[in-house]
């Protein structure tokens, strides 16, 4: 059997990593076997390396190798690709077609980002998981298969789980054996390794002299937070590759690339919480709006009434200084003093010098329309009133984002 440093020089793998090393001694024990082997780790991590050891390491290595990515194939389409369909099956199947698992039958497959699989499609793998059988869109036939799982994702699959977007007894069945590949910023002794093998690659390609870093722009380099893993790093290094003249780089040349400000090495601040969507987002937002004018206004009512009742201003002042006080707070507006509050008698004469009955002075009262829709609207308006129709400051006062705003500007044909 192969040496974790022979596989690592086959396949092309730099690092030294503790964790790196125990995800290739796992894949190396497995390899040899059909146990499906699930690959979880961020994005730009390096997960499409395992299934690889996994196939060309198995008795399947002389049989068909299949890479699939769950995430890029249309929902619509899905079913088709991975178990094949009959003629006539949908609109435009004017033929019949094998699917990947029909093709790769004895060999490998590897399904990259199998979160993103339709619930529907899962009920169909889980059942090849069990018996090794499918059956074809449009089709009645049961068909066997004998291919050897793969699977890779970057999601937190246990919290799908919980959300019911990926059934719970196939997570278990892809993860007979779970492999992680540890983020970059956890390889800290591999990343100056991992930019000199690419900065060398890149010079041969471009057939100019290999960039080397200056010490300080190392320290930057190994203390960055690389979210887009190996994938930013090299990245990276073509960029300075290709765009600067001079070979030795700087530390300032270096940041320059780096998005978000290179000297950031601390660790980001991450929620809890799922971030919810735009809709979620504005609900909320008006939700709390439409509770603070219901408080509002229960006050005012309260206010109202007393000062009714009262004929001493400065006693109806004194009964009341909290919650007064509370309703110009929440208007942004200084207190008024007691001569500006005018009282108009009720006994007060008309033009035509009758004397007003009581219902001369009722009012009609509209009851506010406690809509989601017409408050949206109106908060919508204000904003782009208040910010003279510039949508980027109207959007971040709102709390939602500019494409959504824009999307509501349409929506209510502002």
């Amino acid at each position: 059997m192969e040496s974790i440093q022979a596989i690592k020089q086959r396949f092309g793998i730099i690092g030294n990593d503790t964790g790196l090393n125990r995800a290739l001694e796992k894949i190396k024990q497995v390899a040899p076997t059909d146990i499906s082997v699930l690959v979880t780790g961020e994005s730009g991590v390096g997960k499409e390396n395992i299934p690889r050891i996994a196939h060309q390491l198995s008795h399947r290595k002389h049989a068909k190798y299949i890479a699939v990515n769950c995430g890029a194939i249309p929902e619509g389409t899905i079913d088709s690709e991975l178990f094949g369909h009959e003629k006539g099956a949908f609109t435009g199947a004017t033929q019949s077609r094998n699917g990947y698992f029909e093709v790769a039958d004895g060999g490998t497959i590897f399904l990259d980002e199998v979160g993103e699989l339709p619930l529907t499609t899962q009920v169909r793998l889980l059942r090849v998981l069990e018996n090794g059988e499918f059956i074809k869109v449009g089709s009645s036939k049961v068909q066997k298969t004998n291919v050897r799982i793969v699977a890779a994702t970057n999601l937190n699959m246990q919290k799908a789980i919980k959300k019911n977007k990926f059934r719970e007894d196939l997570y278990y069945r892809l993860s007979t054996i779970e492999i992680n590949i540890p983020p970059l910023r956890n390889r800290k002794d591999d990343i100056h390794l991992l930019f000199r093998k690419f900065s060398s690659d890149f010079a041969q390609r471009y057939s100019m002299p290999s960039i080397k870093l200056e010490d300080n722009a190392i320290k930057t380099l190994v203390n960055y937070r690389w979210d887009g893993n190996i994938r930013q790093l090299k990245n990276i290094a073509e960029q300075l590759s290709v765009l600067e003249e001079d070979r030795s780089i700087s530390n300032q040349t270096l940041k320059n690339y780096l998005p978000k400000g290179a000297d950031s090495s601390l660790p980001a601040i991450i929620s809890g919480k799922e971030n919810s969507n735009d809709f979620n987002s504005e609900r909320e937002i008006l939700y709390k709006v439409l509770f603070d004018m219901k408080g509002d206004l229960n006050d005012l009512k309260k206010l109202t009434m007393e000062l009714m009742e009262s004929s001493n201003i400065s006693e109806f002042k004194a009964n009341n200084k909290h919650l007064i006080k509370k309703i110009y707070d929440s208007r942004g507006e200084k207190e008024i003093s007691d001569d500006q509050i005018q009282v108009v008698p009720i006994t007060e004469q008309s033009n035509n010098n009758e004397p007003k009955s009581e219902f001369d002075y009722a009012e009609e009262i509209n009851a506010e329309s406690l809509s989601l829709h017409d408050k949206e609207l109106e908060l919508i308006k204000k904003s782009l009133e208040k910010h003279k129709g510039r949508r980027k400051l109207a959007a971040k006062e709102l709390g939602i984002s500019e494409r959504t705003l824009y999307r509501k500007i349409k929506q209510f044909n502002l």
